[in-house]
């Protein structure tokens, strides 16, 4: 039986987890959702094979040796299948130019610097990605999300992040936001179903989109144009 993830409108279902990335944190979340999800089959996914190295001997997990964004680009991919990003890029955004119906219809462009104003502790980087956050200090690996408050600071949380990122203005842009939900202490996700609601969200309107993936805490934001 599949255990309850908190704050679901929904029963939990999943058709498999892949987990994108091998690195430090996608090891972590094969190893905790390994213990939690007993009967799940598992997919880790790196182009770097020694970085699977064990882990179908350790977790009983599968493992593949390629470019995740690639993989993820299937077409014939379950909506229940669950995905775990653990890679250095925004995974959904990438996903949305390369495997979805905007694949060589849409191009990047820098997130307008008018969102910085409207979101929490800013970070933006040279390709113009900004990460988000409420927290100012590092977060614990095994935060469990509560709904109420910080499990670092024990304050009132100010609020979900994905809320306040879908009330971002900008003139010539429309926002989406991909929620990730919690599958484990510190480890988060989403569904394919997820993943192409996102793909007729952007669809609907040509012209200029900003693109998130947020869980309570943090996010990530990316823009792009389609015509």
């Amino acid at each position: 039986m599949n255990p309850k993830i908190s704050g679901m409108p929904y029963p939990f279902h999943a058709e498999g987890i892949w987990i994108l990335g091998a690195g430090r944190f996608g090891r972590i979340a094969a190893e905790r959702l390994a213990r939690r999800f007993t009967d799940m089959e598992f997919l880790v996914i790196d182009e770097r094979a020694d970085r699977l190295d064990g882990l179908a001997e350790e977790l009983g997990v599968k493992t593949l040796a390629a470019s995740a964004i690639p993989v993820l680009s299937r077409q014939d991919l379950p909506d229940e299948l669950w995905i775990v990003p653990a890679i250095p890029v925004h995974a959904a955004f990438q996903w949305l130019l390369s495997g979805s119906g905007l694949a060589s219809r849409a191009t990047h462009a820098p997130v307008p610097e008018s969102v910085d104003p409207q979101v929490p502790n800013p970070i933006r980087v040279a390709d113009g990605t900004v990460y988000v956050s409420y927290a100012t200090f590092l977060c614990p690996d095994a935060c469990s999300e509560p709904e109420e408050c910080c499990t670092h600071t024990g304050e009132p949380r100010p609020g979900n992040l994905f809320d306040d990122l879908s009330k971002i203005s900008v003139v010539g842009f429309q926002v989406s936001v991909l929620r990730s939900w919690q599958l484990a202490p510190g480890v988060g996700g989403y569904s394919m179903a997820q993943l192409r609601q996102l793909e007729r969200d952007v669809l609907r309107r040509p012209g200029g989109h900003i693109v998130a993936t947020s869980c309570r805490c943090h996010g990530v934001l990316n823009a792009l144009h389609w015509s």
